[in-house]
């Protein structure tokens, strides 16, 4: 049980951590945010548990196919956000994201790689 709120613990400091960098600077907030640090200790925790290497590969290589169709969300947010506010944006970046997924899946789907 301890180990569990060990995970807990560090992986929202990471959270909280991003938070704290983005209030103080805009660039240093977004650079932080966009280091793989919760996939970093993702993996951590996954070899510290015994995964296999299989399942701890396997968790990086979709990771890498999960995340290229959350980039539009990231071009739409700040054009969106002083136009229809921060819930209204929020909304829309959810859709925007699980429609660039869809497509995308489809699309790397001829290419042999399923993410659906």
């Amino acid at each position: 049980m301890s180990w569990i709120i060990i995970k807990y613990l560090l992986t929202a400091g990471v959270v909280v951590l991003v938070s704290e960098f983005a209030k103080r600077s805009d660039k240093l907030g977004g650079l932080v945010a966009a280091l793989p640090m919760i996939t970093f200790l993702t993996l951590i925790w996954l070899y510290a548990e015994n995964q296999s290497t299989e399942k701890i590969a396997n968790h990086a290589w979709y990771t890498f196919w999960y995340v290229v169709p959350t980039l539009p969300m990231f071009l739409a947010f700040p054009y969106l956000l002083p136009r229809i506010g921060f819930w209204p944006t929020m909304g829309a970046a959810v859709v925007i994201t699980l429609v660039s997924f869809v497509l995308f899946a489809t699309i790397v789907k001829r290419f042999g790689i399923e993410l659906l």
